[in-house]
């Protein structure tokens, strides 16, 4: 099965790094997030890449020329353009796909994710599309706090968000969601899901494990950190 990672954003939020780089070229532990990415995938036997080029495409195709790629990797290296939308770099994939389910994600997000589950979980529903959900942690700390007496009872610094779930990315694709993207126009996270959504075709993957995105220097900052520490919980490589 085919990994399709949408790599052609401005990545504005990250500009620190991004004036120079795309964001999936941003290195956590002295390694770009992209290759990260990759190694997730790898590690569960999923190897043939598709990477959507646009902002900066030139940096990763310079990446890869100079740093080669294990043996066993497929590497297609496509440029969707420097304004498309995510829809968009989707659809400007189709011929590399068949009439194959595909894998798709973002080049920004890390997750210790078990592939194999995940895949299995489309498989077994049969449906267009699934989706990983995720619970991202709260921006600030939590307190318990005991209202009678004002007592804090329990501090909790990263606690998880307010129950909701989110778009944590790591998708996977019947071929026919193509026939759902008219163009480079199109927000693949707009209209085509809620059409998907329409025809009861989507599904959620609960992924209550580790994910991050890395859409701020200060997630990237975190992400150092985690890797400098030994915590990198997304490293299943």
């Amino acid at each position: 099965m085919k990994i399709v990672i949408l790599a052609g954003g401005l990545g504005t939020r990250l500009a620190e790094e991004t004036d120079i780089r795309p964001k999936p070229m941003v290195e956590i532990g002295g390694i770009p997030i992209l290759e990260h990415i990759m190694k997730i995938y790898s590690s569960y036997g999923f190897k043939d890449f598709i990477i959507c080029l646009g902002y900066k495409g030139e940096y990763i195709v310079d990446y890869f020329t100079n740093n080669p790629i294990p043996s066993d990797w497929k590497l297609s290296l496509v440029n969707t353009g420097d304004n498309t939308m995510t829809g968009g770099r989707i659809k400007r994939i189709k011929e590399y796909i068949g009439n194959e389910d595909f894998m798709l994600t973002y080049g920004d997000g890390v997750a210790d994710i078990d592939i194999n589950k995940l895949v299995e979980f489309h498989k077994n529903h049969n449906k267009l599309l699934t989706i990983t959900a995720v619970q991202p942690t709260g921006r600030f700390g939590g307190l318990k706090i005991n209202h009678e007496t004002d007592m804090i009872e329990e501090f909790n610094e990263k606690p998880k968000g307010d129950g909701i779930w989110i778009n944590g990315g790591f998708f996977v694709c019947k071929p026919e969601i193509f026939n759902y993207i008219d163009g480079d126009e199109t927000t693949f996270e707009q209209e085509p899901i809620n059409r998907i959504i329409e025809k009861r075709e989507l599904m959620c993957y609960k992924h209550h494990g580790f994910w991050k995105c890395m859409d701020t220097l200060k997630d990237k900052n975190d992400l150092n950190k985690l890797w400098e520490n030994n915590q990198a919980k997304w490293k299943t490589y």
